[in-house]
C-alpha cells in the first residue's frame, strides 16, 4: 500500500517503479480512500498500541493506492525495498531511505509474512480484481 503521504508527495510511479524492476509482477492496483473501519481490521494487530489511533487517523486522511505483487520471496523482497518502519533507520536507496523521514509518515505498508499477504489482500480485493498473466521474464525471476 502507498500511503496518503506516498501519494501526495507524487510518488506513486516512483515506488511502482521500484518494485517491477527489481522483478516482482503486478497482479492487483487499485487507488481508494479507506474507510475507517477497514482500516482498523487491516491493522487489528496494533490495537491497544498507542501509535494506534493516530495511525487510522493519518491512513484515513487522503486516498491510498492499494497493489499486489507477486515473485519469488514477494514478501521478502518488498520488505526489503520499502526499509526499516523508521525511516531514521531505513537504509539508503530503499524507499523510506531515500523518501521517508519518520515512523508514522513512512509512505508504504507492506505485510509482514505470506499469511499477512492473504489476509491483507483479502481485505482490499476481490478475486476478480487479481490479474493472472505470464511475463517473458519469468523463467529467469522464479516466478
Amino acid at each position: 500500500m502507498i500511503k496518503p503521504d506516498g501519494v501526495g508527495r507524487r510518488l506513486i510511479g516512483e515506488i511502482i517503479r521500484r518494485y517491477e524492476q527489481k522483478g516482482l509482477k503486478l497482479i492487483g492496483l487499485k487507488m481508494q480512500w479507506l474507510s475507517p473501519e477497514l482500516v482498523e481490521r487491516h491493522y487489528q494487530s496494533h490495537r491497544g498500541q498507542p501509535y494506534y489511533e493516530p495511525l487510522v487517523t493519518f491512513v484515513t486522511s487522503g486516498p491510498v493506492v492499494l497493489m499486489v505483487w507477486e515473485g519469488y520471496n514477494a514478501v521478502s523482497v518488498v520488505r526489503q525495498i520499502n526499509g526499516a518502519t523508521n525511516a531514521l533507520e531505513a537504509d539508503v536507496g530503499s524507499i523510506r531511505g531515500d523518501h521517508a523521514v519518520t515512523v508514522r509518515y513512512n509512505l508504504v505498508h507492506g505485510s509482514d509474512s505470506p499469511e499477512a499477504a492473504r489476509r491483507e489482500i483479502g481485505l482490499f480485493f476481490s478475486e476478480n480484481e487479481l490479474v493472472s498473466y505470464t511475463m517473458p521474464d519469468e523463467s529467469w525471476l522464479k516466478l
